[in-house]
């Protein structure tokens, strides 16, 4: 009997071994994280550059055509100043959606210098100069702008297009008037005149995210100053490039 038991108790070993050496093994894999998403929601940025051309127009020439004037044939060239500027200013916005497409509403409100004025040569009726004057002035703008942007999201690299509209202040300094052959001024007005109107502008640029919240950019603006308030029967506004 006692022979009968150990046997018994070998048996049931054996198959209590040949049944936890089927058993698989299930080990449990945590799920991947989901991909970082870059540039949503709100965002503030401050941006600064170069207002690196103002079309301001080109050069004009008036000519006295009064025959019983003691100047008649004398021309006068006027050539506005087209200098570089600066600009600098903050933006407020707010991004929709989390796909590749994303619309986007922004603020902008910036600050815009620069220098203004022209060079005037008077000429004889035979083409001898006569006299020449520079007269310079420095205009600071103010912009407040409401931009429409759609953004095009490629993980870190999200380039951006739009456009947007808005008003400005715009206040030039005194003028002064230099006689470029000896240098001196023999005109400095010492005041200045403002003006308020409509601007509009074309947005084109690109953010590159170093993580999901912090971006460095580039930007394109063609900005446009109106001059709806001043009826000169010619084209006043002043178009940008920075």
């Amino acid at each position: 009997m006692k022979k009968f038991s150990v046997l018994t108790s070998i048996l049931f070993g054996f198959v209590a071994a040949s049944l936890q050496a089927g058993t698989e093994v299930y080990k449990q894999v945590a799920p991947p994280p989901p991909p970082e998403l870059y540039g949503l929601g709100f965002y503030g940025a401050i941006d600064m550059g170069a207002n690196v051309y103002q079309n301001r127009g080109g050069d004009r020439t008036f000519s006295d055509d009064n025959l019983d004037s003691p100047f008649f044939g004398d021309t006068l060239t006027v050539s506005p100043k087209n200098d570089v500027g600066f600009f600098g200013g903050v933006k407020l916005g707010y991004v929709f959606g989390t796909g590749v497409f994303r619309p986007t509403i922004e603020g902008d409100f910036f600050y815009n210098g620069f220098r203004g004025g022209a060079d005037f040569t008077l000429r004889d009726r035979f083409g001898d100069v006569l006299a020449e004057r520079d007269a310079t002035t420095w205009i600071n703008t103010g912009a407040f702008m409401g931009n429409f942007i759609g953004r095009f999201a490629f993980g870190r690299f999200q380039p951006y297009a739009g456009a947007g509209v808005g008003v400005y202040y715009a206040e030039s300094a005194g003028v002064e008037v230099v006689d470029p052959t000896t240098g001196r001024v023999p005109v400095n007005t010492g005041g200045g005149r403002s003006h308020a109107d409509l601007a509009w502008q074309i947005i084109a640029g690109s953010d590159y995210y170093w993580c999901p919240k912090f971006s460095t950019f580039i930007e394109y603006h063609f900005l446009n100053y109106t001059s709806t308030q001043i009826d000169t029967r010619e084209d006043r506004d002043i178009r940008q490039h920075f």
